[in-house]
Formats: structure tokens, sequence, C-alpha cells
């Protein structure tokens, strides 16, 4: 007997709705780009017109279910000074995957690149939706204190049963943000992981969220209508990176995205998902793709004698089946194809030049502007920079540091991994220490070098300061307030 396909709409996964959506106007957002002609989409998105076009114009809307939750905040929209955002000719329906999102979660740059791009997306006009888990470290979070309960809810077959996921939902400056919740994104550490390492079930959590981004548009009824089908997604490193193998997989043998792309954006080669052969059939993939996946170790890394090296790599499995790939800068797409910056996968992607890009990260000139910034105590600019030498002053008070404007104050953010250079900094430390110098880390990761932050500060109280975890307010005001900084990527230098 012939295998029968399974339900085209509203997804796999969720149960079929009793009614149709309403065909009205959208509360919210935006309605959905036509199908016609999305078989033709252009995978490149004028990305490198969009890098160059950083967003000056942030306009903040709530829709009438978001501004019940908005209580006591101001609902006017807010519209930043600066030139006027250029318009896309041709838009688009766009799904970020990402592990993390500023403001709601953030480790490193992956957060401020998914928090900010996809407001400048959405400023050209494209209807952009970003889906990430929904972290809670207790029974709440403030930071998602705007999101609702869509009542939506899928059964994910995976890991040897079905799991079911909800979805919350903020419209915020015009962008969807979509968050997955699960009992396993409910735990005390930091996003990935704890004093103890990386959580043993990383591969479950990211196996949910990319099937919860498969599903989100097919079901999600965001300001009256679902994104549909005909969508852009851009996969986010290896936490995201099962999605374009599901839709070559799951969804397109049976008719679904199959006018669909997507893009792979990698911002850190050496995390890549790696877990052993013997974890695929947990994922819920068809035996046939199992090639995708596949990953060998090389002798050298293995084990022992008797292990053979087999394993699976989401990271992999995106490169594999994405139709495009780009990284967070030009140098770095050539670094990863090469045999020192590959990171075993330097072959693969070499093999995929012709779709291999590198874009500049940008910043959100608006948040970071220092004559406007928020979380930083005083304001200065460029023609008048008085304000910086008050702003360092009140970070020496608030870390405890003696307060002295002659004094060198060196700060460093980002994610504590030897790939950023910190075992430069710790080498070179103990030498720093001897100077007449201060110095500021933000930043978690490695146990091994979060340990080292915190013994470094208890030896050297006068001069060093090291905050384990991650502080949007507090990354401001070191940005602020430091007058140098160690650059990443295996280089020092002092600005």
């Amino acid at each position: 007997m012939p295998q029968l396909a399974p339900p085209l709409v509203p997804g796999f996964l969720a149960p079929p709705r009793d009614e149709p959506a309403p065909a009205r106007e959208p509360a919210s957002t935006p309605p959905p780009v036509s199908d016609d002609g999305l078989g033709d989409l252009d995978l490149g998105l004028e990305l490198e017109e969009i890098a160059e076009n950083s967003i000056n114009n942030t306009v903040v809307v709530a829709s009438e279910q978001d501004s019940k939750i908005m209580v006591g905040k101001e609902q006017e929209s807010e519209i930043m000074v600066g030139k006027e955002q250029a318009r896309a000719k041709v838009t688009h329906s766009i799904v970020f995957v990402t592990g993390e999102a500023s403001p709601y979660a953030k480790s490193g740059g992956l957060g401020d690149v998914c928090g900010s791009l996809p407001v400048a997306l959405a400023a050209r006009g494209h209807r952009v939706m970003v889906v990430m888990p929904r972290y809670l470290n207790g029974t709440s979070d403030k930071n998602y204190s705007n999101a609702f309960y869509t009542e939506k809810h899928i059964r994910i077959p995976c890991f040897g049963g079905d799991h079911e996921v909800t979805f919350f939902h903020e419209y915020r400056d015009s962008v969807d943000w979509v968050f997955v919740d699960h009992p396993s994104y409910h735990r005390p550490g930091n996003l990935y992981g704890d004093k103890f390492g990386a959580y043993g079930d990383n591969q479950f959590r990211y196996t949910l969220l990319c099937y919860a981004a498969c599903e989100a548009p097919l079901v999600l009824e965001l300001g009256g209508y679902i994104y549909g089908q005909n969508c852009m997604f851009v996969v986010n490193d290896w936490h995201a990176s099962l999605v374009p193998v599901l839709l070559a997989a799951k969804y397109r043998p049976f008719g679904v995205y199959k006018d669909s792309r997507s893009i792979l954006v990698i911002h850190n080669l050496a995390h890549q998902g790696v877990e052993p052969a013997s974890t695929y059939p947990d994922l819920g993939l068809p035996p046939e793709w199992y090639g995708a996946l596949e990953w060998v170790f090389p002798e050298w890394a293995r084990r022992h004698a008797l292990d053979k090296g087999e394993a699976v790599n989401f990271l992999k499995g995106a490169v594999v089946t994405a139709d495009r790939i780009v990284t967070v800068s030009k140098g770095y797409s050539w670094e990863v194809t090469t045999a020192e910056g590959g990171q075993g996968l330097d072959e693969l992607l070499s093999s995929r030049k012709s779709v291999l890009n590198g874009i500049v990260n940008g910043i959100d000139i608006n948040d970071w502007n220092p004559a406007t910034d928020e979380h930083i105590p005083y304001h200065y600019s460029a023609d008048d920079l008085s304000g910086k030498a008050k702003c360092k002053a009140a970070l020496q008070k608030e870390l405890g540091l003696p307060i002295r404007p002659d004094v060198p104050l060196i700060g460093f953010i980002g994610r504590l991994d030897y790939q950023k250079g910190i075992d430069l900094i710790k080498l070179i430390m103990p030498n720093l220490m001897q100077d007449d110098i201060q110095f500021v880390m933000l930043g978690s990761g490695d146990p091994e070098l979060e340990d080292w932050m915190r013994s470094t500060e208890s030896n050297f109280r006068d001069k060093f300061r090291g905050w384990v975890g991650f502080s949007v307010p507090v990354s401001h005001r070191i940005t602020a307030g430091y007058t140098n900084n160690p650059l990443p990527k295996d280089s020092l230098a002092i600005s």
C-alpha cells in the first residue's frame, strides 16, 4: 500500500483548524507576500545593500493585543532620528531561526545580529518573523513580559516520543518575535550550559527549535494571517541548522515549502552540534538522509583504537542542504575554506564556494549611539567627548575600582572561547597586571575560562574585574567607559 502524504496545511505536526483563518485586515503584521513568482526568490536579498545601509530608522508599533500587556509603557510609535530607510523593490516573508536574539537572550554577537537585522529588514518592507527558544531561568522572565500565549501547540515526533511545544508572540519594531516554549528551556545557567559545561540534551533542545520553526509559518496566525509556505528561512549557526535538512527531507517531498529558500549564516564555525551517530534515529529524519549529517572524526581525534569516529553534525547538514551560505565577514568566508580555519568543514565549504559569501556584521546605530544611549550615565559624541570621561569614572565606581582618570581602562566583552583570543589575554595577564592599568571583562562560555576570570579578580582586586554572564546594560556601560579594547580573533591591540 502506498504511503499517504500528511496534510499540507496548517502543518505536519499541529492539529488542523476547525475553521479557516478570518479574511480580514491584519491587526499587527502586514499581509503575507503573494505566492506568485516566489519560485524565483532572490536568495541574496540584496544583502550587500542591506549591510551597507544599516538601520537608521526604527519604528516601534504595538498591536491592540500587545498593548493590553504593555501597561504603563509608552504606547505611541517612536521614530528615531535618521535618514529614511530604503524600501526593498521586492518584499519577502523572512523567518529567522536562532538560539538567541537581543534583548531577550544573548551571549554574544549572534544575539546582537538576530536582534537588529530583522528590524532592519522589516524597515525595508519585508514581513519578518524571528523564532527562538523562550529561555526561563525560573518560573518567569521579565524579558518575555510582553509576549502573549498564542494558544497554538504542536507535538514533535523525535527522541522516542511526541514532545509538545507551545508558542508565545510579541510584535515589536514591525517584527514578529516568536518564542518556542518547552520545559527544556526552563533551567538555571546560561543559554547553552552551566558551570559543569554544555547541557547534555542540547541536541534535543535545538531539534525541537528547528521543527517548531518549520511549523510556525504554517500554523501561527499573526495579525490574522499565516506566513505560509513561500518563506525565506535565515538559519543561524548549528542551533538552527536542522531547518534546511527538514525542509528537504520532510516537507518538500510532500509539496510543502517547495518554493521556499534557506540561507545558512555561520557566525562561529567552531561549534557544529556534533553528537554520536547513534543519535540519528532520535532526530525523526528518514534513514536515507543520514548522509547529509554524517560526520567521521579523523583518527587523531578518536578516543580509543576501537572508536570509529562516526557522528552526526548539524552544521554540516545545513552546509549541504542550504541554498546559500553567508559568514559574518568577507575574511571569514575565506578563512572557513582553509584547513586552519575550516574546523574540518573546509573541503565541503570550498566545494560550495559558488553560494558562499561574506557580509560584515553591522550595528544598530540607534541602540549604540552614545549621544542617546539609555544604558549609560552620561552622553557624548564625536564633537564633545567630555561625557566619556564621566562614563569611565562611573564605571570604575560601579565596579569598585579606584577612580583614576589617568589610568588606561581596558575592556573586553564577548564569549569566553579560545577562538576569541582569550588564551592570549590569559597568557599576558600576569604581565599586564604589573603595569598601571585596569582591566574589565564581561562574558560567559568555557567554564575553565570563567573560573580563570574569577581567580584573576580575587588576585588583583584593585586592577581587574570579571563579570561572568551577560548583561546588556553593563555591556553598554563598559563600551562607553573603557579607553582601550583588546580585539578578538587571536589578536590583541590597544586602540
